[in-house]
């Protein structure tokens, strides 16, 4: 595409997007305002609710430090004698190379950004990650950037994944000529550049797919000139764009703050009545006769104060208040119950008081599996599974891994966070009750049972290393 054509691309999604940007404002503006504008606010739940929500979200399905993700392989790829020889040696290398991305991404910034990333998510129901390959020397293969929703511009692709992405910046000519060295820049841009000007040049980077893979491109966006500064190709998109959930024919995604945002307003109103209320309460409202004597505007209520008066006038004398706001606490409980209900604090928070038993443990994990399971599949599959295979193929080209595609064919990704073994851990539990049952009839039902088996498959659903087993040559 021209410089043109792009501009004219992004002033279309741009127009689309639009409706949104007064809800994302005022969704931010109650929970995560700005420093420099922030708004009158006087309740704190919704915000306490969108940080625990967000931190959720980074220890259940990208805990820090820990694997959430494993490789093996795929059982269908190979006949059983072929598997008998060369399934431990496969599944020893996936092993080594997924020890290989975890130690990646505990030495690179991905656990900052993922979490800022989970709060646009929360907040605006959409979030993007930028994935980039670290220059070689540094510590981590990995860069990561978590882009803010608002500058970014999104397109759904054909799959129905946000994988066309305009990100809009603004840079000084020396940083243009810093970040672009090979483009042809404009005679006053050069001269702007070896002048140190501070002025400032819109900049346009877009991301879109094609047959032959990921175009990338970045423009000038001089409206009267645009100019091509940068072009090239990805293998695989570095820009990662997740939903919460969407609505049929929505580009966009739709947050759980989205859905909170008429309670969250009213409680802040209501926490704002009762303040006032309460500033009445403390120092009343007076009276005084106009006796020429008595200046209200003088006039201080405080602790030892000697008030003048004019004899035989009343002076000053409080003005009784036409009621009270008693039922403010009962609008204010329910509010504050319905906010951390629609924000799962209450859902996904640890349990506190007394000691729960296992099979309480088990049910509370279930239970928010049931509650973030249309939601984790979704995140599943437009947030993890491009995100290994992003990271897998730049270790790929860095020679740090052998070739893998984890495609499903040869090499299948495993989730292993703690949300994705919720239904592991079930699966397990109805499979040794059936186990349980068999034993206890006894004779020719037990005979059935393949113990090995069933060890292996135990195994594989519980996330147990494959060092814990004993090698297998009968071909299962």
């Amino acid at each position: 595409m021209t410089p043109e054509e792009i501009l004219a691309r992004h002033a279309r999604a741009l127009e689309r997007r639009r409706p949104l940007e007064s809800l994302w404002q005022a969704c931010y503006d109650h929970v995560l305002p700005d420093a420099a504008q922030a708004p009158a606010l006087f309740d704190a739940t919704a915000a306490d609710a969108v940080e625990q929500l967000a931190a959720s979200l980074l220890a259940e399905l990208t805990p820090p430090w820990s694997r959430w993700f494993g490789l093996s392989p795929a059982r269908s790829s190979r006949d059983a004698s072929a598997r008998a020889t060369g399934d431990r040696a496969v599944a020893e290398a996936l092993e080594d190379a997924a020890t290989t991305l975890q130690g990646h991404f505990d030495r690179s910034n991905f656990v900052v950004e993922m979490h800022q990333a989970f709060l646009d998510l929360v907040v605006a129901g959409t979030g993007l990650l930028l994935v980039e390959e670290a220059p070689l020397g540094e510590a981590s293969a990995f860069r990561f950037t978590a882009v803010p929703i608002r500058h970014a511009v999104l397109e759904e692709g054909p799959d129905g994944r946000l994988s066309t992405v305009h990100r809009g910046a603004r840079l000084t000519a020396a940083q243009l000529r810093a970040r672009f060295p090979a483009a042809a820049l404009p005679p006053d841009v050069e001269r702007a550049a070896a002048a140190d000007d501070p002025a400032q040049h819109p900049v346009l980077e877009a991301v879109w797919p094609e047959r032959a893979g990921i175009r990338y491109a970045a423009v000038l966006a001089d409206p009267s000139s645009p100019l091509l500064l940068a072009e090239g190709r990805f293998a695989e998109n570095p820009c990662i764009a997740f939903r919460w959930l969407k609505a049929p024919g929505e580009t966009y995604g739709r947050g759980p703050v989205m859905k909170a945002l008429p309670d969250i307003r009213t409680a802040n109103k209501v926490v704002e009545l009762v303040l006032k209320n309460a500033s009445i309460a403390c120092t009343g409202i007076w009276q005084a006769e106009d006796d020429g004597v008595l200046n209200p505007d003088t006039v201080k209520l405080i602790p030892g104060a000697i008030i003048p008066k004019a004899p035989g006038s009343a002076g000053l004398t409080p003005l009784a208040a036409p009621g009270n706001f008693d039922v403010s606490q009962l609008v204010l409980d329910g509010l504050r119950a319905r906010i951390r209900t629609a924000l799962l604090a209450d859902r996904l928070a640890p349990p506190d008081g007394a000691r729960k038993t296992a099979t309480e443990v088990l049910e509370r994990g279930a239970q928010a599996a049931r509650l973030l399971g249309a939601t984790y599949g979704r995140l599943q599959s437009e947030l993890l599974t491009p995100l290994v295979a992003r990271c897998l193929a730049i270790l790929r080209r860095r020679a740090e891994i052998p070739p893998i595609l984890p495609d499903g064919r040869e090499v299948a990704l495993r989730y292993e966070s703690p949300l994705a073994r919720q239904q592991g851990r079930a699966d397990a539990a109805n499979t040794l009750l059936f186990l349980q049952a068999v034993n206890s009839i006894g004779g020719d039902a037990a005979a059935q049972l393949d113990a090995a088996a069933a060890t292996r498959w135990l195994a594989r659903t519980l996330g147990a290393p494959v060092e814990v087993l004993i090698p297998h040559t009968d071909g299962r």
